[in-house]
């Protein structure tokens, strides 16, 4: 596969509490250079980046992050004010403790409120993988492809684990054709990019498969 065809595939991401308005513009100037799908950057940045980026390229950014407890409310509230600001996607993290206590319907509820305070942006829900029972998995499956919402995503990144190949076979299989899969947290080579979108992922949460693709040659 092209690299160029991979990094169309990306979310180029900096989501480290450290980040600065420097990094974030630099993140933003490879991004379209590179032609990614979009750049993945915390809320606070969110209505700078949209201004500096004058619709080069989508902006992302996360709701809940990194834990999912905030209350629904909350993530509505963020989800509205990140829009607002000019985001054109937004990954929310769900509650694994409703997940955890086998409340499904809640976890539900959460994922399409947030969906109708995104006004038809983009929608990504991360499920936390390394989290969860494989039966978890599937039924997050089922519940996402009821939500409204566009993605289920595999990792935040800031958990015990991230993206895996058998994670994205699994939920490949198990979501309902409206639902696209994004494989996210510690994809460590082209490789890797490359298996996970030939395994059906259509999209790449990454922070370094641009710099991998330099140090590689390929850019």
């Amino acid at each position: 596969m092209d690299i160029k065809e991979i990094l169309r595939h990306v979310d180029h991401t900096v989501l480290k509490p450290t980040a600065t308005k420097e990094e974030i513009r630099a993140l933003i100037d490879e991004g379209i250079a590179y032609q990614v799908a979009s750049v993945c950057i915390p809320p606070s940045f969110v209505k700078e980046a949209a201004a500096y980026a004058a619709g080069r390229l989508p902006i992302c950014t996360v709701i809940g992050f990194p834990n999912g407890y905030n209350t629904t409310a909350s993530k509505v509230s963020e989800t509205k004010d990140a829009v607002l600001n000019g985001a054109d996607e937004v990954d929310m993290v769900i509650n694994l403790g409703d997940v955890k206590s086998g409340d499904f319907e809640k976890v539900l509820a959460e994922i399409k409120a947030v969906k109708e305070g995104a006004g038809g942006k983009l929608l990504k829900v991360i499920i936390e993988c390394s989290e969860l029972t494989e039966a978890e998995k599937i039924k997050l499956c089922e519940v996402v492809s009821a939500s409204g919402a566009d993605f289920i995503k595999t990792s935040t990144g800031f958990a015990r684990g991230g993206a895996t190949f058998s994670d994205v076979e699994l939920m490949v299989k198990n979501v309902s054709q409206d639902v696209q899969v994004k494989a996210a947290g510690g994809i460590k080579s082209i490789a890797d990019a490359q298996r996970f979108l030939s395994l059906g992922a259509e999209r790449l949460g990454s922070s370094s498969v641009i710099k991998l693709a330099k140090e590689e040659g390929l850019l």
